[in-house]
């Protein structure tokens, strides 16, 4: 990326609390990833699938072979100049929506964090807890120093629920979906090309339809933070970047 595309991309997640990158990987290295994932085991408890959605949580844990894949000078580049070179991956997920699904998101923010063990910390809550899986929703400032990075491994539009979101919202802090006026605040789709990235911050009110095309909607769901958690809480993930042979 430019200086001018740098600056850009920041001033759209500071003002939208989102932006999107076209054309960071390429159509083979698109077909890569596909092929990766194709040939995990599908087996594991963190694998989910039902005819609406098939996901994969923990998924740099669970299908290590993607990280190179992901990993790129190009991403790098955007951790480093959009993010920060202290934020280091901590939650992933992989998601594939398909073409026939019903499933649908409502109105909502990310609210919650994966942790590696449920312990008793002020200030963290409410908890879910699943075989293998501990989520909480951490105070505000963990959320606000999360950046979402979303690759998209197919054309993403209205039609096969790209994400729909209000732009800004991410600066009014945790609060109500049912508080929302859409004729106040209109809603964006966010169309993303296969091979583009979107970028979000969690707090951003965000809802996905559902399918009406037929086509699948591929999606590598990351976090980052540069944050310690307190009490003992530690990350469910994480993963140090190398930031090296970037200047």
């Amino acid at each position: 990326m430019t200086n001018e595309t740098i600056i850009q991309h920041r001033q759209e997640l500071n003002i939208n609390g989102y932006t999107v990158i076209p054309d960071v990987f390429s159509e083979s290295a698109i077909g890569e990833m596909i092929a990766v994932i194709d040939s995990a085991d599908h087996t594991g408890p963190l694998f989910r699938k039902t005819n609406d959605l098939f996901a994969i949580r923990r998924f740099l844990q669970e299908v290590p072979s993607i990280a190179p894949l992901i990993f790129t000078p190009g991403i790098r580049q955007i951790v480093r100049e959009l993010f920060g070179e202290q934020h280091v991956p901590v939650k992933s997920i992989y998601f594939d929506k398909p073409g026939q699904s019903n499933w649908f998101v409502a109105w909502h923010q990310d609210l919650t964090i994966s942790v590696a063990e449920k312990l008793p910390v002020a200030g963290y809550g409410p908890w879910t807890v699943k075989p293998g899986q501990f989520a909480v929703q951490p105070p505000t400032d963990i959320l606000e120093s999360i950046y979402t990075l979303r690759i998209h491994l197919d054309d993403t539009d209205e039609q096969n629920g790209a994400l729909k979101v209000l732009p800004g919202s991410h600066a009014k802090g945790v609060y109500r979906a049912d508080s929302i006026d859409l004729n106040q605040t209109p809603d964006v789709s966010c169309c993303v090309k296969k091979g583009g990235v979107m970028i979000m911050r969690p707090l951003l009110m965000h809802a996905s339809g559902r399918s009406s095309n037929g086509h699948n909607r591929r999606v590598i769901h990351i976090e980052f933070s540069d944050r310690e958690l307190a009490g003992g809480l530690q990350w469910a993930e994480t993963r140090m970047l190398s930031f090296s042979g970037l200047d």
